[in-house]
């Protein structure tokens, strides 16, 4: 099966890798990488609740590709499952490098979260 060359899901950030986001060896570190994948399935999550929504577990993370200085990287997530309190999405990192006329995935993986009240108690995702 050939590879996508495009994403899935609605972009939710879109940010250029700088030099203060590296690692020893001169790539884009990695945890920033998974931190900006929870944001944007955080974001994702908050609308679709319509409320504060929590990181409950990341079940699957993949690195494609280095991430380089300068590349702009773009996130974006996908609604997979709704249960009566969790989503399940789906996260693709795709980067643009300035030279490069393609995007390229570079991560992917599926977060879950749950909807809270104010009180940080689970409620109903639709209610």
């Amino acid at each position: 099966m050939p590879e996508r060359t495009h994403p899935q899901g609605q972009l939710v950030i879109q940010i250029v890798a700088m030099p203060a986001d590296t690692n020893a060896n001169g790539d884009i570190f990695g945890g920033w990488l998974v931190s900006y994948m929870d944001m944007g399935a955080g974001i994702a999550a908050k609308r679709r609740a319509r409320s504060r929504a929590v990181t409950v577990a990341i079940d699957s993370l993949t690195f494609i590709k280095p991430v380089s200085v300068g590349d702009t990287v773009s996130f974006y997530a996908e609604l997979l499952k709704v249960g009566r309190t969790s989503m399940q999405f789906s996260i693709e990192v795709w980067t643009l490098a300035i030279n490069a006329e393609h995007n390229e995935k570079a991560a992917q993986g599926l977060f879950t979260f749950v909807a809270i009240d104010d009180s940080g108690k689970p409620h109903p995702v639709d209610r």
